[in-house]
């Protein structure tokens, strides 16, 4: 069923690239630009391409200090959960969604009897990937490619992404003059990388092409497609809010520890509203902002929503809005500690690092290394361990 609704256009018209495998680097990053757009030119050659294709594909490529400034610039993630929620999410944004979602139903509900992924979660991604697909980016969609694969950051993402592209643009279905998105490549109105959009794109109105940049049945068909790819269980909840007792075992809390809602109610866990949503599936305990901040449950479903994004801050908050664009209640914030200024986090991380932990780069963001470490020395030094960095425990260290 979902080969018959994959686009015409995605269909072996043009022989496949040798596909590179994951994370690979092509050819060697950095150096001259030049030299490294012919390096990538031959490397497609090489791989199967067609020369003429290649060379109209490469010609015109530029390298843009735009997207570089982009990609060391995302300040937003140091927000913490309470207030990067309440900037993304606006009665505005909650309005329009479930007008959409009415507007689309059709369409929805092709998506949910295909992939059984709920209405809600892809209304969650358009809303803040695109604003609705009115704010698609403007990046030039191949230079933006190009500049970051040529940058010895994370060239193993991006070299291969250029690949797909230009399969793209031997396919017809992107212009590398004129198809523009988002800074790290991704086009159309959920986003999706151009690897993405041959492996997952879909046809959804029928109309024998995939145009995620005009086509809301098509970026939704595909959204969805996408998700199950990444490994949704179908028709399975992703995220409740839940409350939590005062006096229990913290360190229990995190994305590392997994229990069923029942062995979870057993230690005082109760759901906010209702029932569990799934009382006998393994969930983890949410506390973004610790013991006194808001508190959900995460099933298998929200795991991922880590395979769209990295940001822990940006997934849990599209996971929410997902269950607020389905009728769920506006989270209880509670009264965390305020969160560290930035210079305090740097000075944090810094410290943990001195200590032995890997928190990654000193970048005042708060991941996933920063938060293991945090709960780590705040079990050491007897504090609370609910992973929340707070002034008492810089102080302490």
């Amino acid at each position: 069923m979902r080969a018959a609704l994959t686009a015409l256009a995605l269909i072996l018209s043009t022989p496949a690239l040798a596909a590179p495998q994951e994370g690979e680097v092509i050819v060697p990053c950095g150096g001259s630009f030049p030299d490294f757009v012919q390096a990538m030119e031959q490397a497609a050659v090489a791989r199967g391409a067609d020369p003429a294709t290649a060379r109209a594909f490469f010609s015109g490529v530029r390298q843009d200090p735009a997207t570089l400034d982009a990609d060391r610039r995302q300040g937003v993630f140091t927000l913490p959960f309470t207030d990067f929620a309440r900037r993304l999410i606006s009665q505005n944004r909650l309005q329009t969604g479930r007008a959409l979602a009415e507007r689309h139903d059709a369409t929805f509900d092709r998506v949910e009897a295909e992939f059984g992924v709920s209405r809600g979660v892809l209304l969650a991604f358009w809303a803040f990937e695109t604003d609705f697909g009115a704010v698609q980016g403007d990046f030039n969609t191949v230079n933006a490619l190009m500049t970051l694969g040529h940058d010895c950051r994370r060239p193993g993402l991006f070299q291969p992404q250029v690949l797909a592209a230009l399969e793209l643009y031997a396919r017809g279905d992107i212009d590398p003059r004129t198809t523009t998105g988002a800074w790290a490549g991704e086009i159309g109105m959920v986003q999706m990388l151009p690897e993405d959009i041959l492996t997952n794109g879909i046809d959804g109105d029928g109309d024998g092409r995939v145009t995620l940049k005009t086509s809301a049945a098509d970026a939704l068909m595909s959204g969805g497609n996408m998700l199950s790819d990444l490994g949704w269980r179908a028709n399975e909840p992703w995220l409740e809010e839940v409350t939590v007792p005062a006096d229990m075992d913290w360190s229990r809390a995190g994305l590392t520890t997994r229990m069923t809602p029942r062995e979870w109610a057993a230690l005082g866990i109760a759901p906010r509203s209702g029932g569990f949503a799934a009382p006998d599936l393994p969930a983890t305990l949410v506390l973004p902002q610790g013991k006194d901040g808001p508190a959900f449950l995460g099933y298998p479903n929200f795991d991922v929503f880590f395979e769209w994004n990295q940001s822990f801050t940006y997934v849990l908050t599209a996971a929410y809005f997902a269950t607020r664009l389905e009728g769920a209640p506006v989270f209880d914030a509670g009264n965390p500690p305020p969160p560290l200024g930035d210079a305090e986090m740097r000075s944090l991380q810094q410290k943990l690092s001195a200590r032995g932990h890997d928190v990654g780069e000193i970048d005042g963001i708060l991941g996933a290394g920063t938060r293991a470490a945090v709960r780590t020395e705040q079990a050491r030094l007897g504090l609370p361990a609910d992973a929340w960095p707070t002034r008492e425990l810089l102080n302490a260290l």
